[in-house]
């Protein structure tokens, strides 16, 4: 039996663990060796694992209740006069914004968590992250938002206010580092989009020629531009300069439509974008020593460089 907690902070498991882990002066991490020692290289140590992760109920899921709501008023006409639809988007206040709340919330209480264990730890940030979400067992309705990465730490005496999070691997980490780059925050931007099958994308998606689908084009156009829009906005909410894309996923499926009647039952097309992401920020490095000289030549030419590098030096 485990302790009650309300939702705030490590769970009660969580923090067994990490005291476990901070008692034992051992740590474990899910690096490779060569990730270890590349890290290793830029002055960072693994201090553990850690994970972090959050169930949601997500309801009004069934077809009535509206989060795929196409918005079309010419819903039901089946002949060619009806209006062309437009794209329901969630970054535009559509029904489905409140989906892609919720589903944002779950993500951020996930990744929230794993960077309390983080910090629990002592640790910096957290490297190569991957995050998951897969439907919970016997629980049709339900979720879960699963983060599990590597906590870090780095040699010297200067810490971050907050760990940063990052879905980069040992290497990855490395390099932006050696390159005068740090990781910021893992960030996760989503789009929903739901577009009516109006008359023209009926008969465009059935022609028997070789044509565009000119409405199923805006539509995967207007949710892949939300969601980089999003992703952009996230990032300057955190302070980054940039952003280093881990993985994007794009979905597409048919729903029928909420405004059809059962006589002239319609469809809609249901686009879902999905980008992940690590913002990234330079840091300011001292400037490079001069190089010097291996082998200085002692006859006339050593003489003629000698001469060059001392101008060289005057400027």
């Amino acid at each position: 039996m485990t302790g009650s907690w309300n939702g705030a902070g490590l769970p009660p498991v969580a923090a067994a663990r990490v005291a476990e882990v901070r008692a034992s002066g051992t740590w474990s991490s899910a690096l490779s060796t060569g990730e270890f020692a590349a890290i290793r290289s830029v002055g960072f140590e693994p201090v553990g694992q850690v994970m972090g992760s959050a169930v949601y109920h997500v309801g009004r899921s069934g077809r009535y209740w509206g989060y795929y709501d196409c918005l079309y008023p010419g819903a039901g006409r089946v002949g060619r006069w009806s209006s062309p639809a437009g794209v329901a988007l969630s970054g535009n206040g559509a029904p489905s914004a409140g989906l892609v709340q919720v589903l944002d919330a779950a993500r951020r209480a996930a990744l929230g968590r794993m960077t309390a264990e983080c910090a629990a730890l002592g640790g910096d940030g957290v490297v190569a992250a991957q995050l998951r979400m897969a439907p919970f067992p016997a629980a049709p309705n339900c979720l879960e938002f699963k983060v599990i990465g590597t906590a870090v730490r780095a040699a010297g005496p200067v810490r971050p206010r907050w760990p940063f999070t990052c879905h980069l691997d040992g290497q990855g980490f490395a390099k932006l580092v050696a390159a005068g780059w740090v990781p910021v925050d893992l960030l996760v931007a989503m789009s929903i989009g739901v577009r009516h099958d109006d008359y023209t994308t009926r008969r465009q998606s059935n022609s028997w020629s070789n044509t565009e689908v000119d409405g199923w084009t805006a539509l995967v156009h207007h949710v892949r531009a939300d969601a980089r829009v999003q992703l952009r906005r996230q990032a300057g909410l955190r302070g980054g300069d940039g952003l280093i894309l881990a993985d994007s996923g794009l979905e597409v499926w048919e729903e029928p439509c909420i405004h059809s009647s059962q006589n002239n039952e319609q469809q809609d097309h249901v686009v879902e974008s999905t980008l992940l992401a690590t913002t990234i920020a330079r840091f300011a490095t001292a400037p490079a020593a001069p190089r010097t000289l291996t082998v200085l030549p002692l006859d006339g030419s050593g003489d003629r460089l000698r001469r060059r590098l001392a101008q060289a030096a005057r400027r």
